[in-house]
């Protein structure tokens, strides 16, 4: 049991997508610490991928990771502000079974405390497709350090009550406790 007093926390796999057309393995500080993140939580990394900001490659490698049974979640950081090379919304978007709008909002909530105003720029949102959540944030290391600690940790975690994405993605679990 949870401080929560709900499951016991179930690993997960995860992969990591950076979305830049500059970044490399050697200066991906926001995809490592999204890495880093989800590994001290107990999450295993499925695999990690540095795509430059074009629909079409973006969309090519998400599909193939929500057609990978064994992954269960994609944190995608970058390509969500509003310059011309941000394409990360209409790229995935069109992807979901479900939106989870929510995530935008609470990640934008949590970030006004953090940046102030300036959060209205970004476009962080998410979704579920083929049982597989997709977390796409903001490209600056702050901010993935922002969305994993305040939204996207109790999220992955079986563990959170009274109710977490697990029981959506392709692994066994009990459904979400009721708020009654």
């Amino acid at each position: 049991m949870s401080a929560h007093g709900g499951n016991t926390f179930i690993p997960l796999n995860i992969a990591v997508l950076t979305v830049s057309d500059t970044r490399t393995e050697d200066n991906d500080t926001s995809g490592q610490a999204l890495v880093e993140r989800l590994t001290q939580a107990g999450h295993k990394l499925a695999d990690k991928a540095i795509v430059i900001d074009d629909i079409y490659q973006l969309r090519a490698q998400v599909s193939k990771w929500i057609a990978d049974d064994s992954i269960h979640a994609i944190i995608s950081t970058g390509g969500t502000g509003f310059t011309d090379r941000d394409n990360t919304p209409e790229a995935l978007t069109p992807l979901f079974d479900k939106a989870i709008e929510g995530f935008g909002e609470i990640f934008r909530h949590v970030s006004l405390m953090e940046i102030g105003t300036s959060t209205i720029q970004s476009r962080a949102f998410g979704g579920i497709a083929n049982k597989t959540v997709i977390l796409c944030v903001p490209g600056s290391t702050n901010a993935c350090k922002t969305a994993w600690d305040k939204v996207i940790k109790e999220q992955l975690d079986a563990s959170h009550r009274p109710c977490n994405f697990v029981p959506h993605l392709n692994i066994t679990t009990e459904q979400c406790e009721s708020r009654g």
